[in-house]
């Protein structure tokens, strides 16, 4: 059901918000959609809750169905107009069908679609090598194993570790998400996406640098870091004391765009190496210049991992991850055989290559520190605005506004959230949200994003949090 205070331009077919005397458009496209002719959102939804998995949900009550993009924008099989804002989860980096990488697939596909690994190929080669060449200087990360999924690359990166180190036990983060496999379950740390089956034993969580809900209900800077800390005491206390690694995301994704104090990293990797464990950084949303001041998220922290994990972004949406670390680490992989059928096909890496070479020439690691500087401005003035935000955060193109219904208490404004996201929708922007409660709107477009839609993005969301504080105050 289209929201009444939605209006539809029957030229553009783009949706409008009217409110209070205030109409707020969607930008204009110069794409033309082709035109769908296919099944209709209704024969899919049918179809889809009779032969899929109930386990595979859809974002919304009134789901939509998305049947092409061009860049930043997608349509419905109606025609409808919407600002992706959430880019595939955090996987479309370079834009919808961007026309390089889309005539790199073509190519591809024209030539040949699958050769493993046991053959010689070009791409895969040449994929690596470019991996190798933005890692930081000095850091001999340099050799990648190419996967079909950030979980996967994540498997990968443990069994390294543990096989270099000769240990078993491995840290990760309270809130982190790290994939859907087995193993990388155990590794996550949220509730609501772990399922209550015996996990993978020598997984421990170590607290998190949350400071809008600290763990130690503590205030940064005067913490002292406590949070990082405290990683030592886990290690002592519920560990052997000879960890095989420690394992991050720069900035938590799924766990609602904590970004840690700037300190956190380096304080916990000093500590996991003292302890004999390996460093791994789960990059898989924060990689390939997303976060604008650098083009992996843990250099924002002043820190090198000695393992990086990384998917999403790095094909634009073709099936495509990837584990980078140093020669003495990947050789363990020699003492048994392990193989990925599908991993690093010369179709997903072709789509790689060009993604890379598109980030680079079209300087989209600038566009996303100074859009997304432009944007987190806009959404921290509407911060101002609304008692419903309780903080804005996130670096580049990865931001997160957390609600709340009381900024006393913090108490998560989980309805709420739900309400703005799908108001947000029906007004033709698309964006996610995450974290324990369900309460942060996460907002990590493809990076081809213009100031334009950031005003249409802020716009939009004022409106929603306007119809939203309205209808919980009567």
């Amino acid at each position: 059901m289209t929201d009444p205070n939605t209006v539809l331009d029957p030229n553009r077919k783009q949706f409008a918000v009217g409110v209070a005397g205030v109409r707020v458009s969607l930008p204009v496209c110069e794409h033309k959609p082709t035109g769908y002719r296919g099944l209709t959102r209704d024969e899919v939804l049918a179809l889809r809750k009779e032969h899929l998995n109930a386990g595979i949900f859809h974002y919304y009550k009134e789901p939509i169905c998305i049947v092409e993009g061009h860049m930043q924008y997608v349509w419905d099989e109606q025609g409808r107009q919407y600002l992706d804002a959430i880019g595939g989860i955090v996987t479309v980096s370079v834009g919808h069908c961007h026309p390089k990488v889309t005539e790199r697939l073509r190519e591809q596909v024209g030539r040949l679609v699958h050769a493993t690994t046991i053959y010689l190929h070009p791409n895969i080669t040449l994929l690596s090598r470019e991996l190798a060449k933005r890692m930081p200087a000095g850091s001999d990360l340099k050799v990648s194993y190419f996967t079909n999924s950030g979980s996967e690359a994540n498997e990968i990166a443990l069994l390294m570790a543990r096989l270099h180190t000769g240990r078993h036990e491995v840290l990760s983060l309270r809130n982190a998400y790290h994939g859907g496999t087995h193993t990388t379950q155990a590794l996550t740390a949220m509730g609501t996406w772990k399922f209550p089956v015996a996990p993978p034993g020598g997984v421990k969580n170590v607290a998190h640098g949350y400071c809008y809900r600290c763990p130690f209900g503590l205030t940064y800077p005067s913490c002292e870091l406590k949070c990082a800390k405290s990683v030592e005491d886990t290690i002592r206390y519920e560990t052997s004391g000879e960890v095989a690694a420690f394992i991050a995301e720069p900035i938590q994704g799924a766990g609602g765009v904590i970004t840690p104090p700037p300190e956190y990293f380096g304080i916990a990797y000093e500590i996991v190496r003292k302890f004999g464990g390996l460093c791994i950084a789960d990059e898989v949303q924060t990689g390939f210049g997303r976060t604008g001041a650098h083009y992996w998220g843990f250099q924002n922290w002043g820190v090198t991992p000695d393992v990086v994990t990384m998917a999403k972004g790095i094909a634009n949406g073709s099936p495509l991850g990837a584990c980078t670390t140093r020669p003495e680490i990947s050789a363990t992989l020699t003492r048994r055989i392990h193989f990925n059928t599908f991993g690093g096909n010369p179709v997903s890496t072709a789509a790689g290559l060009a993604t890379l070479e598109v980030i680079d020439e079209e300087r989209l690691q600038q566009r996303s520190r100074e859009v997304g500087g432009y944007l987190k401005d806009k959404l921290r003035a509407l911060q101002e605005k609304h008692a419903l935000i309780g903080e804005v955060r996130g670096l580049g193109l990865m931001l997160g506004v957390e609600l709340v219904r009381d900024r006393g208490t913090k108490e998560p404004a989980t309805a709420e959230t739900a309400a703005v996201f799908e108001k947000a929708k029906n007004r033709g922007l698309l964006i996610g949200k995450g974290g324990l409660f369900g309460n942060v709107l996460r907002i990590k477009p493809p990076m081809c994003l213009g100031r334009d839609d950031c005003d249409f993005l802020a716009d939009c969301l004022d409106v929603c949090l306007s119809d939203v504080a309205r209808s919980t105050s009567v």
